[in-house]
């Protein structure tokens, strides 16, 4: 079975489980703190996924990590995980928890990259664009900018894409003239 599936079935039992328990946005918070290190710390996905660093040293890592204010739940999760020797899933599952998470919470995730940060006029705006297309009523939009684009925005609205840059204007055009129409009359 592949890790993503895999990483999916845990994160749906953790789900339900602080669902049940009432705990769902302390658990929440534990797993955007361990998607957070990992993002910020390539060490750490090293460390879970080496084959030679027994359980029992992963599991500390991970009790350090959280000993301040991570849940029972959270800490009884890992220790499970660790047991059956799947730490190298932890940050696969964090990850599939916060898309499971938004979809129970019917929140929208949205990517915009634009070439400047932008004020909050244009950040309402785009959020009733993602609202019209998703047809949700929560947002949480990732701005990123590049600025490479020279101009314009791309937004990604799961697996739709509205570009609006003026670097694929740019190259559509270039793509147009390479195309020679032009026909001597000799």
């Amino acid at each position: 079975m592949s890790n993503q599936r895999v990483a999916s079935r845990y994160a749906k039992s953790i789900l339900e489980l602080a669902l049940e328990k009432g705990q769902l946005e302390e658990v929440h918070e534990d797993f955007q703190k361990l998607t957070t290190i990992a993002n910020g710390n390539r060490d750490l996905s090293l460390l879970l996924k080496n084959p030679i660093i027994n359980s029992e040293k992963k599991l500390k890592v991970l009790k350090a990590l959280f000993a301040k204010g991570a849940q029972e739940m959270t800490l009884t999760f890992f220790e499970i995980v660790s047991r059956k020797n799947r730490e190298e899933i932890l940050i696969d599952v964090a990850k599939e928890f916060e898309i499971q998470y938004n979809v129970h919470k019917s929140i929208q995730v949205a990517e915009l990259t634009t070439t400047f940060p932008i004020d909050e006029k244009m950040r309402k705006e785009f959020i009733a664009i993602v609202k019209e297309i998703s047809g949700k009523d929560s947002v949480q939009l990732v701005e990123k900018i590049n600025p490479a684009m020279i101009g314009g925005y791309v937004l990604k609205v799961n697996d739709r894409q509205l570009d609006e840059s003026l670097s694929s204007k740019l190259r559509v055009l270039k793509n147009q003239f390479s195309e020679n129409h032009y026909e001597s009359k000799i």
